[in-house]
């Protein structure tokens, strides 16, 4: 199957689809890639060194789609792009429709096979492919959450572990699953006052053992929601339902009773996020606020350290990838975990959660031949 790479185009995204040791697999199991030229700078990645692993260079992303038969890459398509997917292709990346109708409906037009990094399935029922960029943003909010804290960027000036003789920072952590545990652990050491709210008692039980009693565990509630928020100097929202919508768990009118100059980081921004009060926003100018909240809702946090995040994303993605080109659209009929990642088939929404957010139909995948 003929591969392709465009580079990304999403504001300050500088993670690439396939890396050359990745392009080097694709290619010794009979795969042709072409990536885009200068696709790998963000990663420090030349044109040369796509050639020595075997991929083909070609000028454009425009030469990338009209060649290719499966697209790889890391963020969701732009509307330059998903007007140039085809019906007779398979486009592998993160997607987050949930949050983007207009994007949904660009990929229903096309008629492609869009297989989304963050709904394919493990045989734990885990989602492999969403766990290292969660991994990397969950351990980023911290840094994330520190720098806003500082004075000159409008925080109020405290230090995330204080020094001895001077109390902390106190970190909320809204939803325990890998954004969190990440979040947490960083939190922790660095010295903060943490703790962790979850709805899963079992979830709640594996993280007191996990960081052994150095982070309190509340199960979420409202009211634990609101007692906690109140009191934080940072909230981090790392909530997550597969490929739905994000609940909203922090309403507007709670702002007024938080910390002045406190911090919220949504990471759950990609799914709409979990505070009503968040919009998406870049690196280029990642913080706003709203009634005296500093709220950080940067969209693709990973893109902040592409080397590392392109790595741990190439790594998990290999396998289903290979796949794929081994066998094409029947790849994903043939694997439950792929099926899971299939959100977009020749014109229909396969996703439940996500026709369920947008308000559209939702059509088995075992209703569609293939």
């Amino acid at each position: 199957m003929r591969v392709g790479v465009p580079k990304e185009i999403k504001a300050h995204e500088y993670r690439i689809g396939l890396t050359p040791g990745a392009v080097r697999e694709y290619v010794a199991s009979g795969h042709p890639v072409a990536v885009e030229t200068g696709a790998g700078e963000g990663i420090g990645a030349s044109d040369d060194s796509y050639r020595k692993a075997g991929a083909t260079i070609v000028g454009s992303a425009r030469e990338v789609f009209s060649s290719s038969e499966m697209i790889v890459k890391v963020k969701e398509p732009q509307p330059i792009e998903w007007v140039q997917l085809r019906e007779d292709q398979i486009l592998f990346t993160y997607l987050h429709l949930a949050a983007d109708p207009e994007q949904t409906k660009g990929l229903i037009k096309s008629g492609c096979a869009a297989i989304a990094y963050e709904t394919v399935t493990d045989e734990h029922g885990g989602l492999p492919l969403l766990a290292p960029m969660s991994e990397v943003a969950g351990r980023l909010s911290i840094e994330a959450a520190g720098a806003a804290l500082q004075r000159h960027n409008g925080g109020r000036g405290l230090l995330i572990g204080g020094v001895p003789g001077v109390q902390p920072a106190r970190i909320v952590v809204i939803g325990g699953g890998v954004v969190g545990t990440q979040a947490a652990r960083m939190a922790v050491g660095l010295g903060a006052e943490v703790t962790i709210l979850d709805r899963s008692l079992p979830r709640l039980g594996q993280l007191d053992e996990l960081f052994e009693g150095r982070v309190r565990t509340r199960f979420s509630t409202i009211e634990a929601v609101e007692e906690e928020v109140f009191a934080a100097d940072v909230v981090i929202g790392a909530v997550l339902v597969p490929g739905a919508s994000t609940p909203k768990l922090v309403k507007r009118d709670m702002l007024r009773s938080m910390r002045k100059r406190s911090v919220i980081v949504d990471v759950a921004i990609d799914q709409g996020g979990c505070f009503e009060t968040s919009h998406p926003t870049t690196h280029a100018d990642p913080t706003y606020v709203v009634d005296d909240v500093i709220h950080y809702c940067v969209a693709n946090m990973p893109g902040a350290v592409p080397l590392t995040s392109s790595q741990a994303l190439n790594h998990a993605t290999l396998p289903f990838g290979l796949a794929l080109a081994n066998k094409g659209v029947a790849a994903v009929m043939d694997s439950p975990h792929l099926r899971a990642g299939l959100n977009v088939f020749r014109g229909r929404l396969t996703n439940k959660a996500v026709a369920e957010s947008l308000g559209l139909a939702f059509s088995p995948v075992g209703n569609i031949a293939a």
